[in-house]
């Protein structure tokens, strides 16, 4: 009976001697001399290789000595006690298979590769070290995420990824239509006639599963979801993609302090989490891409969110005697610039902005007593400024009615959504957070597209 495979982050940890061990995984760097090979293999598992040494004793030695970068291999050997310096074991070989060789024109050398170029290679930059490190640590995250609300008693929900409702009330949203689009029909004034579309009316991919949320809220008391959403939004930033995902709990019950508290908790949870369960790749993230990273993570999670209002956010960046790019007034959006302020030199750790301008939040937001300001919240990070943004949620029929005409939008599309608070109406909040804005934070990658398997941007729909 075949021995079984051994995953290499595994291996790495077992005390020497063991014999037979099955290894599996890629070359990254292969070293040759007249009587032994020098292997490093990394099957993904962990950010270490392992070391394969190969005598010339092994059958096939000359197709071993010439393996490329790349190359996929199965070895079985003798884990030992590595007399070099560098690692603390190595595989000395009994067998050496080459399973799938690669082409000398594969693109990942032994040498330091730019992320635009990687960029252009998606499909294979994840055998480096750097989107290696990067995609378990999404992993992890993604999975903390689950573990937490789990814990306490959410039930998952899957919202639609197609929708008729523009939860944002931007109108920046990609249309689903099945018609043909060179030549759709058209009534006697020139409109299209959706009728004769997939769902008989205009249909978009989502921008937020929330108002679907809510309803299951308002009736299960505490969900989350935990899936895609698309903008289309013409944005070539850092921070912006077509695609992306986005965690969305909505509580019943909750007003907008309880908001505040379930978001600081569930921070904490995912940043103790990373620092725990992926040590040796932030420690990489750490040495190679952020200097600073862990310290900085280490303080978010010690430290207490700090908590103010808008107007009194507005009134401390004003009086800063600081020149910003973007002025600071009453009813003004804060900027990144602004963000940043507030949690690196002002406060000194995270902070939570609450009570908004009506005017620059979304039509769901409750109104405040002073009809000026919704009870909303933005949680602020240093280095990057808003990692979460939610609210209270307008929980009053008539009020709800009346912002949601004032946004310019039309109540037919929005009945259902109403029904929730005609039938058996209950406070509730919720948040959301951008998956990749989370990853990118943990990292210390500063582009979204190099936190995403396969990013979707403006012009660019590959692999």
């Amino acid at each position: 009976m075949q021995t079984p495979r051994t995953k290499i982050s595994e291996a790495l940890t077992l005390d020497p001697p063991r014999a037979d061990l099955r290894v599996k995984g890629w070359v990254r760097s292969a070293r040759a001399s007249k009587n032994v090979v020098f292997i490093q293999i990394n099957d993904g598992s962990s950010f270490s290789s392992l070391q394969i040494v190969v005598d010339k004793a092994i059958e096939n030695f000359e197709a071993i000595k010439h393996l490329t970068t790349g190359s996929a291999v199965e070895v079985v050997g003798a884990l030992i006690e590595s007399p070099a310096k560098g690692q603390r074991v190595e595989l000395k070989a009994t067998s050496v298979k080459i399973v799938g060789k690669a082409d000398d024109k594969y693109p990942l050398q032994k040498k330091r590769h730019g992320f635009e170029f990687l960029r252009s290679i998606a499909h294979l930059r994840v055998r480096t070290n750097t989107f290696g490190a990067v995609f378990r640590v999404r992993s992890v995250l993604a999975q903390e995420i689950h573990n937490f609300f789990q814990a306490r008693g959410f039930v998952y929900v899957h919202t639609p990824i197609i929708t008729a409702s523009d939860a944002e009330g931007a109108g920046e949203m990609f249309r689903v239509s099945t018609l043909d689009p060179r030549d759709p029909p058209r009534d006697d004034k020139g409109a299209i006639v959706y009728d004769q579309d997939f769902f008989a009316r205009p249909t978009f991919l989502t921008v937020s599963g929330q108002l679907n949320g809510e309803a299951f809220a308002l009736g299960l008391s505490d969900i989350y979801t935990f899936g895609p959403t698309f903008r289309a939004e013409n944005s070539n930033t850092t921070r912006h993609a077509a695609e992306f995902w986005m965690i969305e709990p909505e509580m019943a019950w909750y007003d907008l302090e309880d908001n505040c508290d379930l978001a600081e908790a569930f921070v904490k949870h995912l940043l103790k989490a990373a620092l725990e369960r992926c040590a040796e790749d932030l420690e990489f993230f750490n040495k190679r891409i952020d200097k600073g990273l862990i310290q900085r993570l280490e303080h978010v999670l010690n430290s207490g969110f700090e908590r103010m209002s808008y107007r009194e956010a507005v009134d401390k960046l004003a009086g800063s005697g600081r020149s910003f790019e973007y002025p600071v007034h009453f009813g003004a959006n804060l900027q990144a610039e602004h963000e940043r302020y507030l949690t690196e030199e002002l406060v000194g750790r995270p902070t939570f902005v609450v009570d908004y301008p009506k005017e620059i939040k979304a039509f769901y937001m409750r109104r405040n007593d002073d009809d000026r300001t919704v009870a909303a919240m933005d949680l602020l990070v240093p280095k990057i400024g808003e990692l979460i943004g939610g609210s209270q949620r307008e929980e009053r029929l008539e009020v709800l009615e009346r912002t949601i005409t004032e946004a310019g939008l039309d109540l037919e599309h929005y009945q259902w959504y109403l029904d929730t608070r005609r039938y058996g109406t209950a406070p509730h909040a919720g948040f959301g957070l951008g998956f990749e804005r989370l990853v990118m934070y943990v990292t210390g990658m500063e582009n979204i597209r190099d936190v995403i398997p396969f990013p979707r941007t403006p012009r660019h729909c590959d692999f």
